[in-house]
Protein backbone atom coordinates (compact mmCIF):
# COMPACT_ATOMS: atom_id res chain seq x y z
CA UNK A 1 0.00 0.00 0.00
CA UNK A 2 2.68 2.69 0.79
CA UNK A 3 4.44 1.60 -2.22
CA UNK A 4 1.62 2.85 -4.28
CA UNK A 5 0.88 5.52 -2.31
CA UNK A 6 4.17 6.80 -3.30
CA UNK A 7 3.80 6.12 -6.86
CA UNK A 8 0.48 8.07 -6.97
CA UNK A 9 1.90 11.28 -5.40
CA UNK A 10 5.34 10.97 -7.53
CA UNK A 11 3.22 10.99 -10.55
CA UNK A 12 0.69 13.67 -9.45
CA UNK A 13 2.40 16.93 -10.48
CA UNK A 14 2.74 15.34 -13.66
CA UNK A 15 -0.66 14.57 -14.54
CA UNK A 16 -1.54 18.28 -13.25
CA UNK A 17 0.46 19.64 -15.44
CA UNK A 18 -1.37 17.60 -18.35
CA UNK A 19 -4.81 18.54 -17.13
CA UNK A 20 -4.23 22.44 -17.13
CA UNK A 21 -3.17 22.05 -20.56
CA UNK A 22 -5.87 20.69 -22.28
CA UNK A 23 -8.23 22.81 -19.93
CA UNK A 24 -6.87 25.61 -20.94
CA UNK A 25 -7.38 24.95 -24.63
CA UNK A 26 -11.22 23.58 -24.16
CA UNK A 27 -12.07 26.79 -22.21
CA UNK A 28 -10.63 29.01 -24.92
CA UNK A 29 -12.87 27.06 -27.19
CA UNK A 30 -15.61 27.28 -25.44
CA UNK A 31 -14.86 30.89 -24.74
CA UNK A 32 -14.58 32.44 -28.08
CA UNK A 33 -16.26 29.28 -30.21
CA UNK A 34 -13.32 28.97 -32.16
CA UNK A 35 -10.18 26.70 -32.04
CA UNK A 36 -6.87 28.88 -31.84
CA UNK A 37 -3.83 27.19 -32.96
CA UNK A 38 -1.46 29.93 -31.45
CA UNK A 39 -3.04 28.99 -28.25
CA UNK A 40 -1.71 25.10 -29.01
CA UNK A 41 1.50 25.91 -30.05
CA UNK A 42 2.08 28.43 -27.00
CA UNK A 43 1.80 25.76 -24.72
CA UNK A 44 3.93 23.59 -26.42
CA UNK A 45 6.93 26.58 -26.75
CA UNK A 46 6.25 26.92 -22.69
CA UNK A 47 6.48 23.74 -22.12
CA UNK A 48 9.88 23.81 -23.91
CA UNK A 49 11.28 26.84 -22.25
CA UNK A 50 9.96 25.29 -18.61
CA UNK A 51 12.15 22.84 -18.06
CA UNK A 52 10.50 19.64 -20.15
CA UNK A 53 12.83 18.26 -22.50
CA UNK A 54 12.75 18.31 -26.40
CA UNK A 55 12.53 14.61 -26.30
CA UNK A 56 9.09 14.87 -24.97
CA UNK A 57 5.74 13.75 -27.02
CA UNK A 58 4.44 17.37 -27.07
CA UNK A 59 8.11 18.01 -29.39
CA UNK A 60 7.00 15.21 -31.11
CA UNK A 61 3.87 15.79 -32.26
CA UNK A 62 4.65 19.28 -33.20
CA UNK A 63 7.40 17.32 -35.56
CA UNK A 64 4.12 15.44 -37.00
CA UNK A 65 1.92 18.07 -37.90
CA UNK A 66 5.08 20.17 -39.95
CA UNK A 67 5.71 16.90 -41.96
CA UNK A 68 1.95 16.72 -42.39
CA UNK A 69 1.86 20.30 -43.14
CA UNK A 70 5.05 19.95 -45.62
CA UNK A 71 3.69 16.69 -47.11
CA UNK A 72 0.37 17.72 -48.20
CA UNK A 73 -0.31 17.84 -51.90
CA UNK A 74 -3.54 19.05 -52.85
CA UNK A 75 -6.30 21.61 -52.88
CA UNK A 76 -4.88 24.30 -50.14
CA UNK A 77 -8.47 24.66 -49.37
CA UNK A 78 -8.42 21.20 -47.80
CA UNK A 79 -5.20 21.42 -45.95
CA UNK A 80 -6.42 21.47 -41.89
CA UNK A 81 -2.83 23.30 -41.49
CA UNK A 82 -3.99 26.23 -43.27
CA UNK A 83 -5.84 29.35 -42.59
CA UNK A 84 -8.02 28.41 -45.61
CA UNK A 85 -8.87 25.66 -43.92
CA UNK A 86 -10.32 28.41 -41.12
CA UNK A 87 -13.91 29.79 -43.31
CA UNK A 88 -15.80 31.36 -40.45
CA UNK A 89 -15.02 34.86 -38.60
CA UNK A 90 -16.67 35.68 -35.81
CA UNK A 91 -18.14 38.93 -34.16
CA UNK A 92 -19.07 40.64 -31.19
CA UNK A 93 -22.85 41.44 -30.06
CA UNK A 94 -24.57 43.83 -32.35
CA UNK A 95 -21.30 44.55 -34.33
CA UNK A 96 -19.40 44.26 -37.99
CA UNK A 97 -15.96 45.57 -37.20
CA UNK A 98 -13.37 42.80 -37.50
CA UNK A 99 -11.58 41.89 -34.90
CA UNK A 100 -7.68 41.29 -34.69
CA UNK A 101 -7.93 37.61 -34.09
CA UNK A 102 -9.23 36.94 -38.03
CA UNK A 103 -7.75 39.66 -39.85
CA UNK A 104 -4.98 37.06 -41.39
CA UNK A 105 -7.67 34.42 -41.82
CA UNK A 106 -9.29 36.54 -44.04
CA UNK A 107 -5.61 37.97 -45.60
CA UNK A 108 -4.99 34.48 -46.72
CA UNK A 109 -8.41 34.13 -48.09
CA UNK A 110 -7.78 37.24 -50.12
CA UNK A 111 -4.23 36.03 -51.17
CA UNK A 112 -5.82 32.59 -52.35
CA UNK A 113 -8.67 34.22 -54.76
CA UNK A 114 -6.25 36.85 -56.05
CA UNK A 115 -3.78 33.80 -57.31
CA UNK A 116 -6.57 31.73 -58.13
CA UNK A 117 -9.12 34.24 -60.45
CA UNK A 118 -11.08 31.01 -61.49
CA UNK A 119 -12.11 30.46 -57.85
CA UNK A 120 -15.38 32.38 -56.22
CA UNK A 121 -16.55 33.02 -52.73
CA UNK A 122 -19.65 33.44 -51.03
CA UNK A 123 -19.87 35.87 -47.66
CA UNK A 124 -22.79 34.31 -45.54
CA UNK A 125 -23.63 37.07 -43.17
CA UNK A 126 -25.50 36.34 -39.84
CA UNK A 127 -26.59 37.24 -36.46
CA UNK A 128 -27.69 35.54 -33.32
CA UNK A 129 -31.79 35.82 -32.67
CA UNK A 130 -31.62 39.10 -30.87
CA UNK A 131 -32.95 41.93 -32.49
CA UNK A 132 -35.67 42.11 -35.32
CA UNK A 133 -35.76 39.90 -38.66
CA UNK A 134 -34.81 42.92 -40.84
CA UNK A 135 -32.39 44.56 -38.34
CA UNK A 136 -30.58 41.14 -38.23
CA UNK A 137 -30.77 40.80 -42.33
CA UNK A 138 -29.56 43.95 -42.46
CA UNK A 139 -26.54 43.27 -39.63
CA UNK A 140 -25.64 39.96 -41.16
CA UNK A 141 -25.15 42.05 -44.69
CA UNK A 142 -23.07 44.53 -43.14
CA UNK A 143 -20.70 41.79 -41.64
CA UNK A 144 -20.28 40.00 -44.97
CA UNK A 145 -19.24 43.52 -46.41
CA UNK A 146 -17.12 44.25 -43.69
CA UNK A 147 -15.17 41.08 -44.82
CA UNK A 148 -15.43 41.36 -48.19
CA UNK A 149 -14.03 45.10 -48.24
CA UNK A 150 -11.27 43.28 -46.32
CA UNK A 151 -10.88 40.79 -49.31
CA UNK A 152 -11.14 43.55 -52.09
CA UNK A 153 -8.28 45.40 -50.36
CA UNK A 154 -5.74 43.01 -50.10
CA UNK A 155 -6.11 42.21 -53.39
CA UNK A 156 -9.48 39.72 -54.38
CA UNK A 157 -11.37 40.83 -57.47
CA UNK A 158 -14.78 41.86 -56.67
CA UNK A 159 -16.25 39.89 -59.38
CA UNK A 160 -15.40 36.82 -57.32
CA UNK A 161 -16.93 37.32 -54.19
CA UNK A 162 -20.88 37.09 -53.44
CA UNK A 163 -22.31 38.38 -50.16
CA UNK A 164 -25.60 37.34 -48.54
CA UNK A 165 -27.07 37.88 -45.65
CA UNK A 166 -29.42 35.09 -43.48
CA UNK A 167 -29.88 37.63 -40.78
CA UNK A 168 -30.78 34.80 -37.65
CA UNK A 169 -32.54 32.29 -40.25
CA UNK A 170 -29.42 29.96 -40.07
CA UNK A 171 -28.13 29.49 -36.51
CA UNK A 172 -24.95 27.58 -36.16
CA UNK A 173 -25.57 26.92 -32.51
CA UNK A 174 -29.36 26.52 -31.20
CA UNK A 175 -29.01 27.42 -27.60
CA UNK A 176 -30.14 30.85 -25.78
CA UNK A 177 -26.75 30.86 -23.67
CA UNK A 178 -24.00 33.50 -24.65
CA UNK A 179 -21.78 30.93 -26.12
CA UNK A 180 -24.53 29.76 -28.57
CA UNK A 181 -25.49 33.38 -29.54
CA UNK A 182 -21.21 33.99 -30.21
CA UNK A 183 -21.24 31.10 -32.41
CA UNK A 184 -23.99 32.89 -34.12
CA UNK A 185 -22.63 36.23 -35.36
CA UNK A 186 -20.69 34.99 -37.65
CA UNK A 187 -19.54 35.19 -41.49
CA UNK A 188 -18.97 31.93 -43.32
CA UNK A 189 -16.58 31.52 -46.60
CA UNK A 190 -18.54 29.39 -48.70
CA UNK A 191 -16.22 28.64 -51.93
CA UNK A 192 -18.05 27.66 -54.90
CA UNK A 193 -15.67 25.34 -56.85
Amino acid sequence: MKLWTKTVLAMLPALMLLGCGTSGEVEEEIDTGVSSSSSTSDQGSSATTSGVGSGDAASGEDMGEQQQADSFSGDPLDDPSSLLAKRVVYFDFDQSDIKSDFRAIIQAHAEYLANNSNMSVTLEGHADERGTREYNIALGERRANAVHRMLALQGASASQVRVVSYGEERPAALGHDEDSLALNRRVEFIYNR
